[in-house]
Parts: C-alpha cells; sequence; structure tokens
C-alpha cells in the first residue's frame, strides 16, 4: 500500500512539472522560479516536502511566483544570500528557488539539551539581524529541530522551546513580529543520519526559511510586467 501511494506521489510530481521540466533542469537557482510557474508551486512544493522528507524545500517551493517576477525575486535573494555567507561564517546558506534556507547547528545557538540562548550565539544571531534588517521585504519561518535521542513529546517541545527563543531573540532587536513564524518539528525532518553521532549534533539544528513577502512580489510583479511592455 505504501509503495502504490509513493507511485501516485511521485506520478503527480511528474504531472506538474511536466510542462516545464527541461528548464527547470537546466535553469539556474534565479531561473528555477520563473520556470515552476504561479499555477504548480504550491502544489509541487507539498509534493517535493513530503518526498524528500525536506519540510523546507517543500515550503520554499510552495511559495514560488514563478515567471518574470519569480526571475527578479531570485536575483534579490542571490544578493541576500551572499551577505549572510560574508556576516555570518558560522551558518550553513542555501539558495533554493526563489527563497534562502540558513541552518544553524544547535552546538553554535545553545548548550547541550538548553534553549536559552549563549553570549556568542546572540553576537551570531546579531550579524543575521543585520543582513534580515537590510531586506525587510522579506518573511522568515524560524524552524526548530531535534535528533531521535529522547522521546518524541519532548523532543517536538525542546524545538519549539529553540526556534522561539531565536524568533523572540530577534524581535526583541530589531525584526519585525510580522514577518516571523515559530515551527517546531522535533525529530521528524532529519537532514542528517541519526545513526552516528555527528549526524545527531548536526540534526540538533535551528533553520531559517526566507521567502518573499506580499510586497516583495507586488513589486517584482510590476516590474516583470514594465519590462515585458518595454520588451526587455
Amino acid at each position: 500500500m505504501k509503495k502504490i501511494k509513493f507511485s501516485l506521489i511521485v506520478l503527480l510530481a511528474v504531472a506538474v512539472f511536466a510542462s516545464s521540466c527541461n528548464a527547470y533542469k537546466n535553469a539556474n537557482r534565479s531561473e528555477r522560479g520563473a520556470a515552476i510557474g504561479v499555477g504548480g508551486g504550491a502544489v509541487a512544493g507539498g509534493i517535493i516536502g513530503k518526498i524528500s522528507g525536506n519540510t523546507a524545500l517543500g515550503s520554499i517551493i510552495g511559495a514560488v511566483v514563478g515567471g518574470g517576477a519569480g526571475y527578479i525575486i531570485g536575483k534579490k535573494m542571490d544578493q541576500q544570500a551572499e551577505d549572510i555567507k560574508t556576516q555570518v561564517p558560522d551558518a550553513k546558506v542555501q539558495r533554493v528557488e526563489e527563497g534562502i534556507v540558513v541552518e544553524f547547528s544547535s552546538k553554535v545557538l545553545f548548550g547541550f539539551d538548553q534553549y536559552s540562548l549563549t553570549d556568542a550565539s546572540k553576537q551570531t544571531l546579531g550579524n543575521l539581524i543585520t543582513v534580515l534588517n537590510k531586506y525587510p521585504q522579506t518573511n522568515l519561518e524560524v524552524q526548530g529541530h531535534t535528533d531521535s535521542t529522547g522521546t518524541e513529546s519532548y523532543n517536538m517541545n525542546l524545538s519549539v522551546q529553540r526556534a522561539t527563543s531565536v524568533a523572540n531573540y530577534l524581535k526583541q532587536n530589531g525584526v519585525d513580529a510580522s514577518r516571523l513564524t515559530v515551527k517546531g518539528y522535533g525529530e521528524a525532518d532529519p537532514a542528517y543520519t541519526n545513526s552516528t553521532q555527528e549526524g545527531r549534533e548536526q540534526n540538533r539544528r535551528v533553520d531559517f526559511l526566507i521567502t518573499a513577502n506580499q510586497q516583495m512580489k507586488n513589486d517584482a510583479n510590476r516590474q516583470a510586467q514594465q519590462q515585458g511592455t518595454n520588451g526587455q
């Protein structure tokens, strides 16, 4: 039954992407947002998130605008990602379609089994806040994750507490609360293996999902329409 369900999901994913598959595979990150298209983004994001087990990937793909506006947003995200890499060397930064995933291992932010920020982690987050406030037209989802050690309920609670601690610190230091959402995933979304100590340490992490807010989307749509009118 599970195999049948998985096969149906894969077939649906193929159907969603069939019309733009070649363009998508050959495009760079900025161009892929344009290739996905407006109609398929949310559906495709949900499918990919489930298939890959990567909620960050699914969430960002689900938020794509597509078309010329998606390309414009992608270029802006390219610049923001580079600024984060420069200002926050402790973070792992990935450009994903029209968004950015910033990953911090928990040992950068917290002591073992703790959710209170250390002085060093506040400095690290301060560097990130500088970049976030430079690009106010973005939304931020703060995701907490744990390894598989301990009970599911304990891990879920810890992941929420850690994500909340980070979000509260951002709000206290100038990041508009309306930009922020918080989610805890506990042990449910491992990005690394839980069978090794190193993998478990990496799974104890906080991810930031950075996507365009409505104002950026509106501005990008207007710009794309103007460029189309001007034949650019």
